[in-house]
């Protein structure tokens, strides 16, 4: 059967990148990665009587996620396509609560238009709008 199957289930962000990603392919990866990385972020945001086995595994599933996100984000060469991919990953961030990796890349957004965006949605972040 192959509920009982000992196969390892990949994330998006473990698989392979086969070849080098374009701006937009690496936007479209990221909001992958945010996306399905969204459940153990909410988890961790509200962690209030889990158990810490089960809360440790959704802990490292998002730190993962947020890391391997950010990696990628690094390598977008457009500006705008950048600010869009890195609210992604503020999004994902203030799901978990983590506030202060949310805020260094609330500050790295450079466009007006997308900050505007990230503050009507996340008004705690008011403080670093420059």
């Amino acid at each position: 059967m192959v509920w009982f199957s000992k196969a390892k289930h990949i994330e998006v962000w473990d698989e392979p990148v086969a070849e080098q990603l374009g701006d937009i392919e690496a936007a479209q990866k990221i909001r992958a990665i945010c996306h399905t990385a969204a459940d153990s972020a909410e988890k961790v945001g509200t962690s209030e009587g889990r158990a810490p086995k089960k809360l440790q595994v959704d802990r490292d599933r998002y730190e993962r996620a947020a890391k391997a996100a950010m990696a990628i984000a690094m390598k977008i060469s457009d500006e705008l396509v950048r600010d869009s991919a890195v609210r992604e990953i503020v999004g994902l961030c203030m799901k978990a609560h983590n506030m202060k990796t949310a805020r260094a890349l609330f500050r790295a957004i450079h466009s007006g238009s997308i900050k505007a965006e990230v503050l009507k949605e996340h008004p705690t972040l008011e403080g670093e709008a420059e």
